[in-house]
């Protein structure tokens, strides 16, 4: 398919969207009813509404009856842990293996020119980036997940949260699924901003930083206090009072969800006139410029701190002058330090 028609390519070779990214017309003001209405279906499709699906799957088919889960065993909880790896690799793997290891499209549509290097790298599990990702959305991600999502489910099911039944409470519970991306994003954002401070950044959040040039495995490849602090966007639902496959959806929006911006191709070929769009140019431009687009664009927080890049000239340029602001200042305190300390 020729990629020209979606967008174009720098002089090192970098796709860029013809479009700039666009935020969710959500918190527009004025507001702007029609463009809300028109992005709607946007909102459930594909990704929220196949969150659903699995999650419903999930409640349905991989746990016991409630009373079991209000004893918190160990044979539950494992079962909840290998469907959790199994849709894990199932859909990551699906991404990683037709675009990275097949290469079934080439670099038709890939942000970065480049796939992940095979050469040995000391900042990876035995020098490789796929390797390493794969041991840590396994050995770390996906049990640090499941651990959450025991957790809640055994609140529910022993009665110390407020479970709401679909009968009871049908549009609590519908508006309450409507907003849980919101909140995820949110808070996203909130514990995005937090990795990012100096200490954090260079104990915890380096560790997903270190694929600077990310593939599928890459999603949920980070720092067990990262991980307990992503996952903890499941509290929630032992705060106010929800339905437990609310809260399987809610986690599933997180863990399945973490591979939409670490797919690294702006749309994925299904023919040879059909790409679907993958959502994913506005976290790689997190991960290409690392200060930038600390959640996705659905909830304004970026825009509003001056954080927000959608890949335009415009947006290049205002990094670019925090960037010389911020060293600016640096080199002002550092020549006042200088002069207090001569004074002394």
């Amino acid at each position: 398919m020729d990629e020209t028609l979606y967008g174009t390519r720098d002089r090192r070779g970098h796709f860029k969207p013809k479009e700039p990214a666009r935020p969710a017309p959500l918190f527009a003001w004025p507001p702007r009813p029609v463009a809300l209405l028109r992005w709607l279906p946007h909102y459930f499709l594909p990704w929220n509404l196949f969150f659903l699906a699995t999650a419903a799957a999930v409640w349905a088919f991989a746990l016991p009856e409630v009373e079991a889960v209000a004893r918190l065993e160990w044979g539950w909880v494992l079962r909840l842990l290998l469907v959790n790896a199994l849709l894990v690799l199932l859909l990551f793997g699906l991404f990683e293996l037709r675009l990275y290891v097949r290469r079934a499209q080439g670099i038709r549509f890939k942000y970065n020119p480049e796939f992940p290097s095979d050469r040995k790298n000391p900042a990876f599990a035995f020098g490789r980036q796929d390797v390493d990702n794969a041991l840590r959305t396994f050995g770390l991600g996906v049990p640090i997940w499941t651990a959450w999502e025991a957790i809640v489910l055994h609140a529910f099911a022993a009665g110390w949260v407020p479970w709401v039944s679909f009968a009871q409470s049908p549009w609590y519970l519908i508006g309450l699924a409507v907003l849980l991306r919101l909140f995820h994003e949110a808070h996203f954002y909130c514990i995005h901003r937090l990795i990012h401070t100096p200490f954090l950044y260079k104990w915890v959040h380096s560790v997903h930083h270190n694929s600077v040039n990310p593939s599928p495995w890459s999603s949920l490849s980070m720092h067990p206090v990262e991980l307990l602090l992503y996952f903890s966007t499941a509290a929630l639902h032992l705060m106010v009072p929800s339905h437990p496959l609310l809260a399987i959806y809610q986690l599933h929006i997180a863990g399945l969800g973490a591979v939409v911006g670490h797919i690294g191709f702006d749309r994925i070929e299904l023919g040879r006139k059909t790409a679907v769009p993958t959502e994913a140019f506005v976290h790689y431009l997190h991960h290409k410029y690392f200060e930038v687009n600390y959640a996705d664009g659905l909830v304004p927080f970026d825009r509003w701190f001056g954080t927000w890049h959608d890949g335009s000239p415009e947006a290049e340029a205002r990094m670019q002058a925090r960037y010389r602001a911020r060293k600016e200042r640096a080199k002002a305190n550092a020549a006042a330090a200088g002069g207090a300390s001569g004074a002394a």
